[in-house]
């Protein structure tokens, strides 16, 4: 009990947890300040997280919302920026300067990556190596919402789902009835920045196009750090009343330089030098997809089918030192019918999913490693008459690994889940959930272990509880998670390994650890002119057994705090800014270092005058001097440093057509 009841800073514990539900369900007993304002009446918010259209508050779990109104407003350029600044889930620093951090939805740290699954338009796009998946090469003027499912997806979208899913739908992925429309975005700013973006759609009857451009160049903030960041989309469908088809083709490409870490001395004397001037790097990506939905009398069908390619190489003073390319494709199958017996209504959701992943590495000490997956499962909702909704599901999933280096692997997992919704009036819910979840070794730690090791599948069992209340000008909802984890994956370097040449350092399977936290997601209109949007997350990451018993998991920030204000101080002028706070982390297994916590001010003015919006923007607004990326530590002291830009200044132009 002592680990389950472990505590953040001595106060937050499941005690604390247990009577802080408590306690929100009694809050709309209390009255609600600001009661000049106008009734808003929140709208209802339906997502696409489980695979066919549902309304947020009837998920026995979290998801969040971010659409493309609020990327607009907050002025964000990617979508790892967007989740960050308005969500406040934290994030680490790609090495790469084209915008992209890794995000940690519920404090995995450096494998917050392999923990969670991205889906995009419907398929999944996560590598099945170390690789990562890169979430600003998909244009944000393409985007049309980003749904964060918090806490696991396991059923529904398979291994690594543990952390949660991020689910991105693009503008023609969306589906809905389309007009002609064009949107031109130019912006030059501050570290060299200079942004091109177009998209239009054609429609005439059922058959609509739908074209995007992106051109996107900086200098950024250090040495060796400039890049050059381009993409396009096209898109094609056609729809009538039952039916919609279409097919969709995207690339995106990343020039950079790769500036390389710091030492803490260098930090300090100077953040914006470089340790690596002639090494760089290149991405290529590219996507197609074909897609069909229909409606079928009482059956909802679906099938999308998707390719796509990766082609990395870093070069050194313009020699190749690392190279590799990725082909894969995916099928998605779905289905749902939905039927009433009586005052129940029943929902049941059956699918298939397969994907084939491989990685070639060419030259003389090169490789091939493949990934082919299979999986069925099943998800029923039962909504009685009072208004409770119980959801079970359940998923058998087929992994085959292979690679030149390693012995082929054949793993069967399985994944389930249930849960509860309960009305309790009519603005407030109560809901929670149990599962279990899983995640298999990636390609990249099946080949370093140490002598002899076989590392078995990671699994967790999974809680989550939680209340919703909505009120005339707003809404809270509350979140308590649980993830105990057996065997889980991870990068130990403190071990004993004869394959490494410093005789330390491997993949392994931990001892027994956990997760757990609180979040507060809020929404309030204090006028009607004026928004304000709270998102405070308290977590906790650690060994509960073995070695490491007691310590902190590396790189997990234990609060996170984001709070965004939108004003509309008269017409035609907006007014958005934001302050995102992040507590201090620690870098190493002992705990002995840190990265030390961090906060940042963004704001953004714009002014609309018909069809044209200008707008100024500032980000880091107090020059905060920050990293969100280390990895070493030597005698108590934090290197490996990959520091954060300072103030940085915006101006752009936005045309609608």
């Amino acid at each position: 009990m002592k680990n389950l009841e472990s505590s953040w800073h001595g106060c937050i514990s499941v005690r604390f947890c247990a009577s802080a539900l408590a306690v929100f369900a009694a809050f709309p007993a209390f009255p609600v300040l600001a009661q000049d304002q106008s009734e808003v009446l929140l709208k209802k918010v339906v997502v696409s997280a489980t695979r066919f259209d549902a309304e947020a508050s009837a998920l026995p779990f979290g998801v969040s919302v971010i659409t493309k109104d609020d990327i607009a407003r907050a002025g964000v350029s990617t979508v790892n920026e967007a989740v960050i600044k308005l969500l406040g889930v934290p994030g680490r620093v790609d090495y790469y300067g084209g915008g992209d951090y890794g995000l940690d939805l519920r404090g995995f740290g450096v494998t917050a990556g392999s923990n969670q699954v991205v889906i995009v338009d419907g398929l999944k796009m996560n590598e099945a190596d170390l690789g990562g998946t890169r979430l600003a090469g998909i244009a944000i003027n393409t985007v049309e919402r980003i749904e964060v499912l918090r806490g696991s997806g396991s059923v529904l979208y398979g291994e690594g789902a543990t952390g949660g899913v991020i689910v991105i739908t693009t503008k023609a992925g969306r589906g809905v009835s389309r007009q002609n429309s064009a949107d031109l975005y130019a912006a030059t700013g501050s570290y060299g920045l200079n942004e091109l973006r177009a998209n239009a759609t054609l429609a005439s009857g059922g058959f609509s196009l739908d074209v995007a451009g992106n051109k996107r160049q900086a200098d950024n903030h250090r040495d060796n750090f400039k890049s050059d960041v381009e993409g396009s989309s096209v898109q094609a469908q056609w729809s009538n009343d039952w039916l919609r088809v279409g097919a969709s083709y995207a690339d995106d490409m990343l020039d950079s330089g790769l500036p390389g870490s710091l030492t803490a001395a260098q930090y300090q004397s100077n953040p914006s030098q470089t340790t690596s001037p002639n090494t760089t790097g290149s991405i290529r990506n590219t996507r197609q997809t074909l897609f069909a939905s229909a409606e079928l009398g009482a059956w909802q069908v679906g099938v999308d089918a998707g390719q796509r390619t990766k082609n990395l190489d870093s070069l050194s003073s313009g020699v190749s030192t690392y190279q590799y390319d990725v082909d894969a494709s995916t099928l998605a199958l779905r289905a749902k019918n939905e039927a009433k017996f009586g005052n129940v209504r029943n929902a049941l959701t059956l699918g298939h999913d397969q994907s084939d992943w491989k990685r070639t590495v060419p030259g003389a000490f090169g490789s091939v490693a493949q990934q082919k997956t299979s999986a069925f499962y099943a998800q029923d909702e039962v909504t009685l008459s009072g208004g409770t909704r119980v959801t079970a599901g359940y998923r058998a999933e087929n992994i085959k690994q292979s690679d030149t280096f390693t012995a082929s692997t054949n793993n069967d997992q399985t994944a389930w889940e249930l849960g509860v919704v309960q009305p309790m009036s009519d603005t407030l819910s109560v809901f929670g959930r149990v599962g279990n979840s899983f995640r298999l070794a990636n390609i990249d730690e099946l080949g370093f272990t140490t002598p002899g090791a076989v590392l078995q599948p990671q699994t967790s069992r999974d809680l989550e509880l939680g209340s919703r209340w909505k009120y005339a000008g707003g809404r809270v909802e509350l979140r308590f998670y649980r993830n105990n984890l057996t065997n889980e994956l991870g990068y130990d370097p403190t071990v004993v390994n004869a394959n490494s040449w410093s005789g330390l350092g491997a993949n392994v399977n931990f001892d027994p650890t956990l997760r757990q936290g609180l979040e507060i997601e809020s929404q309030h209109a204090l006028t009607k002119n004026l928004g304000l949007q709270l998102n405070l997350g308290l977590r906790e990451a650690k060994f509960t057994q073995g070695a490491h018993n007691g310590k902190n998991v590396p790189l997990v920030a234990g609060t996170t705090v984001a709070l965004r204000a939108d004003w509309r101080p008269a017409p035609a002028h907006s007014v958005s800014t934001g302050v995102v706070w992040v507590s201090s982390k620690n870098v190493d297994f002992n705990n002995a270092c840190t990265v030390p916590g961090y906060a940042t001010v963004d704001a953004r003015y714009a002014y609309q005058w018909r069809n044209v919006e200008m707008s100024l923007g500032l980000g880091n607004l107090l020059d905060a001097k920050y990293y969100t990326q280390a990895f070493k530590c030597t005698a108590g002291v934090t290197h490996g440093i990959y520091p954060e830009a300072g103030r940085a200044v915006t101006t752009s132009l936005r045309v609608k057509f």
